[in-house]
């Protein structure tokens, strides 16, 4: 990966954010007190001794920089990148001025989520082959996340001709989903022997999108009420489809191929196989972004409530929009974000990028109202609630909807090796009577008829979602 060539300045400018080096003072002094000193004490040594430090002094300012030093981030040319996946990214120090860049001292920062193994100097075309590269050492490096060390967190040093770029590529692993930053990025150039100086030219970070692994997911069992045009649930209402519904006496408009031959005999009339029209679904995933607990260690460690959240999400997501059905999102919490039902490829490349932006919000003031509006919420949807179930809003929310007549279940979040404090004194007994609460808590939330499952990937809504099909056979309570 390599910056373009980058254009030579013309015209002389004011050499602004460039300041002499203590180099240049002490070249200038000390060559003025040996011309001093050798007129005035008649020795022609010192006068000699005196003419390499003037002369190497006017020799290196002969031409002075009158531009600064250009800094870029660009993000590596693959694919979307998923937690797990192949990081690269290029620092870039492009010289448009009249002179070389004797010293460029160059330093970015990398975000803790992604790691990078490897970093080096490319240079491009316009660059002499025979020009220095630095490459990291490899006991230079930071404190990363779970012990490891990036090699990126340290000063680089090289040096940039006349017109060029110098890119310092880097690369490593995506650690975690979400917007992750490269930079800021600075650099310092030293020029005309050392004399001169520039200010430090700092650059805007680029986020790296990372996407969430999904972890893999099936449900086989149908969905407690498709109502949709068309798609692949088997719906209570007669239809073409392959469900089999019973027999009846042959109407106009019935297909041929309808008919039941073996029962028409028997009763000698046309009799027609019926059968329930296959339709899609709308699923509504709801995450609660009220409580964070547990700590993130990436994609191959320990998973936090919010990994646990996002993760199940595009898995859910990804699986009932490959079947043909509508997906929309909602935020529990007090940005109440939504993304509208839909269905189709482009939703979950939107759904993938909605998550990137899922974060915690704790909030005083009861989100619901806000969320969960007739118009926003659909009577005939399958609402899948992803919460740690750690705020009590949180359980009031799902016996709300269970009251309303929605078809609710709840997956829990909460992390199975959650630790307890270590604190002593009274900290262990406090977390055990606040496990079994929450246990009551789920309990009640059974008794309400809400579901509550903890996420294990594949099979893991199967029977809550043959319960919720039951009930939704069932007479209806309440109203909306």
């Amino acid at each position: 990966m390599t910056g373009p060539t980058v254009p030579t300045a013309t015209e002389a400018e004011p050499a602004a954010g460039w300041a002499p080096t203590p180099a240049l003072g002490r070249a200038v002094l000390l060559a003025g007190l040996l011309l001093v000193a050798g007129v005035l004490l008649g020795r022609v040594d010192l006068i000699v001794l005196a003419a390499p430090f003037a002369l190497g002094t006017a020799y290196a300012l002969r031409r002075r920089p009158t531009a600064l030093p250009q800094v870029w981030i660009t993000q590596g040319d693959g694919g979307p990148l998923v937690e797990g996946g192949d990081v690269a990214a290029a620092v870039s120090v492009g010289n448009p001025d009249t002179v070389d860049y004797d010293l460029v001292v160059m330093r970015t920062r990398v975000s803790p989520w992604l790691r990078i193994d490897r970093a080096g100097f490319a240079r491009d075309e316009a660059v002499d082959d025979g020009a220095p590269s630095i490459t990291p050492e490899s006991g230079a490096t930071a404190q990363g996340v779970g012990g490891r060390r990036s090699v990126a967190d340290r000063p680089f040093v090289t040096s940039v001709p006349i017109g060029a770029a110098v890119d310092l590529e880097l690369a490593g692993k995506a650690l975690r989903w979400g917007r992750h930053p490269v930079g800021p990025a600075g650099a310092r150039v030293a020029t005309a022997g050392g004399l001169l100086v520039s200010r430090a030219v700092i650059t805007e970070p680029v986020r790296v999108r990372v996407y969430p692994r999904t972890e893999p997911f099936e449900a086989v069992e149908a969905m407690p009420r498709a109502a949709g045009l068309v798609g692949a649930h088997h719906s209570r209402r007669p239809g073409e489809g392959g469900e089999l519904a019973g027999v009846r006496v042959f109407a106009p408009g019935d297909r041929l191929r309808r008919i039941d031959w073996r029962v028409s005999l028997r009763a000698r009339q046309l009799h027609v196989a019926a059968t329930l029209s296959d339709r899609d679904a709308e699923v509504v995933v709801l995450l609660d972004v009220l409580a964070e607990a547990g700590r993130s260690g990436g994609v191959n460690g320990a998973a936090s409530v919010l990994d646990t959240t996002v993760r199940a999400t595009a898995a859910i997501a990804e699986h009932y929009l490959h079947r043909g059905d509508r997906v929309s999102l909602l935020e529990y919490g007090p940005a109440a974000r939504r993304l509208r039902p839909a269905a189709g490829r482009r939703q979950y490349l939107t759904v993938l990028e909605w998550l990137l932006d899922v974060r915690v919000h704790a909030s005083a003031h009861e989100p619901y109202d806000q969320v969960f509006g007739p118009q926003l919420l659909s009577s005939d949807a399958l609402v899948v609630v992803l919460t740690p179930l750690l705020d009590e809003r949180s359980a009031q929310m799902l016996a709300r909807l269970a009251r309303g007549g929605r078809f609710v279940v709840a997956v829990d979040t909460l992390p199975t090796d959650l630790a307890s404090p270590k604190d002593r004194g009274w900290a262990e007994v406090a977390y055990r009577l606040w496990r079994l609460d929450r246990e009551i808590m789920i309990g009640q939330l059974r008794e309400h008829g809400v579901p509550v499952v903890r996420w294990a990937g594949a099979g893991s809504l199967d029977q809550v979602l043959r319960d919720v099909a039951r009930l939704a056979t069932a007479p209806r309570v309440g109203g909306r």
